[in-house]
Parts: C-alpha cells; structure tokens; sequence
C-alpha cells in the first residue's frame, strides 16, 4: 500500500478545484455541480461547501445522481441503488459533474446517458480527484483534475473520507 494523497494535500486539492471551477463559471451563473453516487459525493459535498463559502448568498445548485441502472455492467449482478436527488432543471446549464476516481471511463457514460433523463445541458465538464489517465476505456477526460496518476491495470486506488473512513487518504493498492 502506498499513500497518494495526505489528508492535508486532500485538502488543498479541493480548495484548488472548487476555485478552478468558479474561476470558468464566474457566480455559477447557469452552472449546477452534480456528485456521481456513491463515491463521488463525498468530493462534491466538500467542493460544494468550498464554493459556498467563496460565494457567501450566492446559491449553489447542487445534485447526486445514481447511475446503477445506466451501466454497462449491471446485467452480471444485483446492484442496490442509491438516490438520485437534482431538485432543479439541467435544461440548457452547464453541468459540472464530480467524481473521485476516472478510470476506464464507463462510469462517466453512464452517467451522461442518466443525465439527459433530467435535460439536455449545454456543455458538461468532469471533475475528479484522481485521473487514473492510462487506463481509459472510452474517449472521456476530466476538465479539472485534483492529481493524475500512472497505474497498471491490477493496481486498484482506494480513496479514503473521514465521516466514513475516519481519514482523508488515497492509496494505491
């Protein structure tokens, strides 16, 4: 097991996205942030509180979507579901969708093909915390990028939360 990130470079990281983000959508005018369940919630949950105190009674719209039933791999096992909760149109917004971990790139399809059952944004950009680069399935990159790494295939990231994990960590495993 080899460490990533620290706790405090987690930290850092999240500053750095959140202000990435504000700094292509100035006041999120016409901008929603959308966590990808289960994992990626806990990123943009944090992201999130970081764009609501760099824009004190500014609303932030944000949403979790669940994309169990949109992936590729959900005819080999029973999945549970989580919820999905975007309490507000998508309909031409520009969409910042979170996640932790870009692997191979088949999440974030699915995720595309769930979002347009809530709109047709106009432009949606990725945000993760860990760009596994190397190992893409699919044509699909992150716009903002907290760290990206160089993993063989067997290697497997494991990102920690404190809330859930009782730390802030990613190892590589």
């Amino acid at each position: 097991m080899k460490s990533i990130l620290t706790e405090p470079q987690v930290a850092l990281i999240i500053k750095r996205l959140a202000r990435q983000i504000l700094e292509n959508h100035l006041q999120l005018e016409n901008t929603v942030i959308i966590g990808l369940q289960p994992r990626g919630i806990f990123l943009s949950d944090r992201i999130v509180n970081e764009l609501r105190q760099l824009l004190p009674g500014i609303p932030v719209p944000y949403g979790k979507l669940d994309i169990t039933f949109y992936r590729d791999d959900v005819r080999k096992e029973l999945h549970v579901a989580n919820a999905t909760d975007i309490p507000f149109s998508i309909e031409n917004k520009n969409v910042v969708l979170i996640d932790d971990v870009l692997w191979t790139g088949r999440t974030i399809r699915a995720s595309l093909d769930a979002l347009l059952d809530f709109g047709r944004p106009s432009k949606v950009e990725l945000c993760v915390l860990i760009d596994r680069r190397f190992s893409r399935e699919l044509p699909i990159h992150a716009d903002y990028i907290g760290r990206a790494i160089d993993t063989f295939p067997s290697n497997k990231v494991k990102v920690y939360w404190s809330g859930r994990d009782e730390r802030d960590e990613v190892v590589l495993l």
